[in-house]
């Protein structure tokens, strides 16, 4: 679980309030361990710790290689330069609730752990949704979303939107492409797969992206067909069912988070190579100041007031390690 600071106001516990402080606590820590062990977000973005006011993320090209001397020859010289990069700063986030006096006066047991069991479930949906938010922004192909009050870019470090079908290589190649039409299917899986396998370092450099986890929004239909190509040892579309060489070879993602922030109607899959993730940072989720709770008494109205207040922001660096299919208008896998 992510810490949880408390703080408490001299005063509280001696205090009409003193003997909620302690179930409040508990009851704020237990939802937070329940709402960790669900996050999506923590299997889809690369979580880095910051103790700074923002965070520079960079890469270094691939050197080219090793040459043929001859004898007694000069040794080449070879070199690296850094890649592009992206600054991440990470803003501040605040909530608050409180517990009258009426309330403890008449022990209304059901509002005094509903609160602050409502306080925390904010807090982490307020994580989930942030991630959605973002990651939904760079399927319908914005620059930037508005969330909680603030504007945050969508674009990677090559100054591309996360899927977009002309990524610029920082050294030399080809512009690449991670932004697909193809509705799921068996072929489209296997032919993303190996799009994402043939993707290119900034100098040229073939990389080692291994895609490893399907992303879907919660939609019928598009579960059934993900779960229909994968979920078989079998291929049930041939006549001696012959060997299904995607079984057992994806982790499967469906977040409901997701559906509010794509566009109506539309069916949207990802790959993403969680491994590669880690390594290189293409979702990045930056977490600078844990969730701190204070709990103090109101001068004006008596009140227990519990506020939570944490530093964290997303972006996107790499975009290898993540693709996008099911998007009209955009490039043809075939």
């Amino acid at each position: 679980m992510a810490n949880i600071v408390f703080s408490e106001a001299s005063g509280v516990n001696d205090s009409i309030f003193g003997k909620n402080q302690a179930p409040v606590r508990m009851l704020i820590e237990k939802r937070g361990e329940q709402f960790e062990q669900m996050s999506v977000v923590k299997k889809l973005f690369a979580m880095e710790k910051s103790s700074h006011f923002a965070e520079k993320f960079t890469s270094l090209t691939a050197m080219d290689g090793f040459q043929v001397v001859g004898e007694n020859g000069a040794y080449p010289t070879d070199g690296m330069e850094e890649g592009y990069s992206k600054l991440l700063e990470a803003v501040e986030w605040k909530d608050s609730f409180s517990i009258s006096r009426k309330m403890v006066e008449d022990s209304e047991t059901i509002d005094l752990r509903r609160r602050p069991g409502a306080f925390v479930t904010a807090y982490y949906r307020t994580r989930e949704k942030f991630g959605a938010a973002l990651l939904g922004g760079a399927i319908q192909g914005n620059a930037s979303v508005k969330f909680g009050g603030g504007s945050f870019g969508l674009k990677t470090s090559d100054g591309k939107n996360l899927f977009a079908a002309d990524h610029p290589a920082k050294v030399k190649g080809a512009a690449q492409c991670n932004l697909f039409s193809d509705a799921f299917s068996d072929d489209a899986l296997g032919m993303l797969e190996v799009k994402m396998q043939n993707i290119r370092g900034d100098n040229n450099e073939i990389l080692d992206v291994a895609p490893d986890t399907i992303v879907i929004p919660n939609i019928h239909a598009l579960k059934k067909a993900v779960f229909a190509a994968i979920g078989a040892e079998k291929d049930p579309s041939t006549a001696n069912n012959g060997f299904n060489y995607q079984f057992g070879r994806w982790n499967v993602v469906v977040w409901s988070y997701l559906n509010q922030y794509i566009t109506a109607g539309t069916a949207p899959w990802l790959l993403l190579d969680s491994r590669y993730n880690q390594d290189y940072g293409t979702l990045i989720w930056l977490d600078r100041v844990a969730l701190e709770v204070s709990s103090k008494i109101d001068d004006n109205t008596d009140a227990n007031v519990w506020r939570g207040r944490a530093r964290f922001t997303a972006g996107f660096h790499d975009w290898r390690g993540i693709a996008c299919a099911g998007v009209a208008g955009a490039t043809p896998l075939s």
